[in-house]
């Protein structure tokens, strides 16, 4: 980093210049106009000429006849993660009807609007303006859909409420789209300083929300497998007995507990919110205990144990996944 010495230029002004070598980079001369910024760390961020309102970034992807449906889909997420506010989609030949699917499926997802399509082009667009968005608010709206999620999941568990079940599954689908939707404003803004002060955000922020939009999403997934198992046990006609009903149902609001602490701990809770964390996980692991020792003894049929232990994974993983929050929230407190 070079260093420059401040000079005086008439009574008020304050002067530095400017690294040749960087003008001539720039192609800038002497009467050339700059834009400056000021960055959340208080450095002064040059721009060359007028700053000016970005372009749409666009790219085209060739798409083979016969290429894998899934690979499809993975391109377009990784343009859209990437950035690109307009994706062009050309097949060598024609879109097969599968193709169509799996492309308008995947648009809608991102919440990418089609704006051209016929049988060989296909172009989405995202009208997302960046600079207007609230990573801290959508953050939030992202964790009270999860933990609403869990509550209901828990609630379709304890009475057989399949209705209920189906519900929070759709609602696996809204977490997605703040998944992506911040994945892509995080990643910009890791590598866009001026993106990064418009939304309040430093280096170590971009890396903190990552990591906390990654827990919160499998916290999401689990509850979205706790009422696939639900539905499965009603569509053949198995009941988990009461008791363990009743112990399951527990065992969850104690994962949910510490999911919920560890996102107030997060969102500026006070640090004795981590004993207690701490002291709900060590429970956990003993419930869990528990729970596999009943389901062998109270259950007999092998789908009904087979649940049963697919919903206490879950259960485990909220709370791990809840555990590693609490962990990102305390790095934050020292920094």
């Amino acid at each position: 980093m070079e260093q420059r010495k401040i000079m005086s230029l008439g009574r008020s002004s304050l002067v530095i210049s400017l690294p040749k070598y960087w003008t001539q980079l720039a192609g800038l001369k002497a009467g050339d106009i700059v834009s400056v910024a000021v960055g959340r760390d208080r450095s002064l961020i040059v721009y060359p000429g007028l700053k000016k309102e970005k372009e749409m970034s666009e790219i085209t992807l060739h798409i083979e006849p016969d290429e894998d449906l899934f690979l499809i889909s993975r391109k377009i997420s990784a343009c859209y993660l990437n950035g690109y506010s307009i994706i062009k989609l050309v097949s060598k030949n024609y879109f097969t009807p599968s193709q169509q699917r799996v492309i308008q499926k995947t648009a809608r997802r991102l919440y990418m609007r089609i704006m051209e399509a016929d049988i060989r082009e296909v172009r989405l667009m995202t009208l997302m303006d960046e600079s207007k968005g609230s990573v801290k608010a959508s953050v939030s709206r992202m964790y009270n859909v999860s933990s609403s999620m869990c509550h209901d999941a828990l609630t379709a568990l304890k009475n057989h409420d399949t209705d209920l079940a189906r519900s929070v599954y759709i609602l696996g689908g809204e977490v997605d789209h703040f998944t992506f939707f911040l994945s892509r404003l995080i990643r910009r803004a890791s590598i866009d300083p001026s993106l990064a002060n418009d939304l309040g955000l430093d280096a170590i922020d971009c890396l903190d929300y990552q990591s906390l939009i990654y827990n919160i999403k499998n916290v999401a997934d689990q509850t979205t497998n706790i009422v696939k198992h639900i539905i499965m046990l009603e569509e053949r006609k198995k009941r988990i007995t009461d008791r363990l009903l009743e112990k399951l149902y527990s065992f969850g609001h104690n994962a949910l507990s510490i999911y919920e602490k560890a996102f107030s701990l997060f969102s500026g809770g006070d640090l004795k919110i981590l004993s207690e964390i701490s002291r709900c996980k060590s429970q956990l692991r003993k419930i869990d205990e528990e729970i596999a020792t009943l389901s062998f003894t109270e259950e007999k049929s092998a789908e009904t144990i087979c649940a049963c232990c697919a919903l206490r994974d879950s259960i485990l993983r909220i709370g791990d996944y809840a555990a590693n929050i609490a962990e990102i929230a305390v790095n934050r407190l020292y920094r």
